[in-house]
């Protein structure tokens, strides 16, 4: 074989080559972003103000998968769980009327406390409850045997269910009127806004990034 073909045939292999650590690099890059994204931390956009002030429309959030137990794929099984939800979680789950959607909620009861809200007040066990994430956006007050927004209860969580409510208390649908959430849909919780910004104008909130969710 002449020089100049053993060149060409140097340069072929070497290309080949230089494709195939491309392509095992972007297989690799994919399967750890599959992996990241099931296991670990899946980003999250808010479409609606029910989480408002904590969380506003555009903002972007994280969300800690494995803080409540690392779930195995199509199925309700999961197992190395650090905590359970507790009081105060922002979580995101699955909502139970169409398991579709994904909702983000905050946590205010667990299995075994009992909820009650009377003239918009919210007790706990009996109690009133330190309730300082909550908004009121309106002064009305809805009686609860036409619309349980403001007067609710009381109901006590079953086993392995959540009670949860937005932030925004007047503009929120949520445990007041379709139910408890079931552990096994809860995906995991929020933790930190990465990016927000006004889609009407397209303003990046820059206060707003990196603030942790509380």
């Amino acid at each position: 074989m002449r020089k100049a073909d053993k060149s060409l045939e140097n340069l072929k292999i070497k290309k080949k080559s230089t494709l195939r650590e491309y392509a095992e690099a972007i297989v690799v890059a994919l399967v750890l972003a599959l992996v990241i994204r099931t296991f670990v931390v899946q980003a999250f956009k808010i479409p609606s103000g029910s989480m408002e002030p904590t969380l506003e429309i555009g903002d972007h959030i994280l969300v800690n998968k494995f803080i409540y137990g690392i779930k195995v794929p199509f199925t309700s099984l999961s197992f190395w769980a650090w905590e359970n939800p507790k009081r105060g979680d922002v979580v995101v789950f699955t909502y139970p009327l169409e398991p579709d959607k994904d909702f983000i909620k905050r946590v205010i009861a667990v299995e075994g406390d009992t909820v009650r809200i009377v003239n918009k007040k919210l007790y706990i066990n009996g109690m009133e409850a330190n309730d300082p994430h909550a908004v009121y956006k309106e002064d009305t007050l809805l009686p609860g045997d036409s619309q349980k927004r403001d007067n609710f209860g009381p109901v006590t969580v079953p086993p392995r269910k959540l009670f949860v409510l937005g932030d925004n208390r007047d503009r929120s649908l949520d445990s007041r009127f379709w139910g408890f959430v079931p552990l096994e849909d809860v995906k995991g919780r929020a933790f930190i806004i990465y990016w927000s910004w006004d889609g009407k104008d397209t303003t990046v909130r820059w206060k707003r990034l990196g603030q942790l969710i509380r």
